[in-house]
Parts: C-alpha cells; structure tokens; sequence
C-alpha cells in the first residue's frame, strides 16, 4: 500500500521494476562520484585486480546491516507524517546539490588520505569514516528504503541486493581496469560520469523534493 500523509499520497514509485531502476541509476550515481573509497579502490588495484571485489565486500559489511536497520526501525513503529516530509525534503535537496556540485567541481582534483591495511578491511574503515556516506542514508537511502516498505520484505530484499551489486560491479570493475590499464581513466571517461551523474542526482533529487513539498502543502 503507498503511504500517505495528510490523506495525500506520496508520490513513491508503485512499479517494483521501475523502482529497481531507479534503484540503480541512484546507486550508480553514488558510487561514481569520487570519494574516500573510491580513491582507496585506486590506489589498491595499482597492485591487485581483485582489490575491489574485497573493498566492495567490505563497503557492504557496514553498509547492509545499516540497510536492514533503517527498514526494521521503520517497520516497527508508525512513520509520523513530518519524518517522511523531511527525509522527502532533505533527501531530494542533498541529490541535488550532489549533481551540481559534481558537475561544477569536475575538474578539481581532490587527495584523501589511504589507509595502508588490506582492501577488505580499507572498505570497512573508509565505509564506516566516511561522514557523507552516513549523511546519504540518513536521507536519501532512507527515501529508497520507504519506497522499497511498499513492496514487503521481498520487495526490500531484492532492493538491497540490487544496490550491493550496484556497488560491486564498479569497483570491480573499475579495479580491473586500472589493474590493467591506468589510461581507462581518461578525460571523456571522467566528463561523461559527471555528466551521467548530475543529470540523474538532480532528476531524482527533484522528484523526491517536490512529492515532499506538495505533501507538506496539502497538510498546512
């Protein structure tokens, strides 16, 4: 059943594969943004192809039980209607900042600091460090987890592996490559992610910002 606030809907996507796929385009645009892990996936696969099939197991020993924590802590209590406006409201404004802020820093180089313990525990501590990571699920992936509640245990089930194996795939990928070759990562490769990114972050941050705000417009 969509939920409702106000005696409003909001406006949660009711297809399941529709929302599998923005479960994906979401968590592609997340992981593709360079970050702390990121940058610890390339500094590992410099030596190891496998470096990022061990980051991405350890990003998803911290990153699942949140998950499951998010969606056990709403399932047991009744959502109040301003906790659901807000992560709406939060949410879509901190995608859309993420896309314009990717898009207009593109060409700046960040450094972050890596840690020297094996790729496993590297996505473990970068994961568990990383402040933005927390902020992402305190907002938008708790707006993924509500709309995925729709759908039952199943429903969120498939969802959490489908945005694991988002996560996998590119820093396995992306690890492979670099072992292989550091010249994959060029310019047009670097400009198309960012591109890719900002439309997608700013598209869905504006769906789920406006179906809060007109939730909040209906109960004022």
């Amino acid at each position: 059943m969509e939920p409702t606030i106000g005696g409003f809907q909001i406006e949660y996507i009711t297809n399941f594969y529709l929302f599998l796929i923005s479960v994906v385009l979401i968590s592609f645009s997340g992981v593709l943004l360079p970050g702390p892990l990121f940058a610890v996936t390339m500094e590992k696969a410099a030596k190891r192809k496998s470096a990022g099939v061990l980051i991405a197991l350890g990003h998803g020993a911290v990153e699942v039980p949140m998950i499951f924590l998010i969606y056990f802590w709403f399932s047991q209590f009744d959502i109040p209607d301003f906790v659901s406006i807000f992560v709406g409201i939060a949410g879509g404004l901190l995608m859309m900042y993420m896309g314009i802020n990717a898009f207009k820093n593109k060409d700046k180089k960040i450094q972050y600091d890596i840690s020297h313990s094996d790729s496993f525990l590297s996505g473990i501590w970068t994961t568990a460090a990383n402040a933005g990571f927390i902020l992402w699920w305190l907002t938008i992936g708790t707006t993924l987890v509500l709309n995925a509640k729709i759908f039952g245990i199943f429903g969120f089930s498939v969802f959490t592996i489908v945005h694991w194996l988002c996560d996998f795939a590119w820093y396995s990928v992306i690890a492979f490559l670099i072992f292989k070759s550091r010249r994959f990562w060029n310019k047009s490769v670097h400009n198309a992610i960012f591109l890719f990114c900002f439309l997608v972050f700013f598209g869905f941050g504006a769906w789920f910002f406006s179906s809060a705000l007109l939730s909040l417009i209906s109960i004022l």
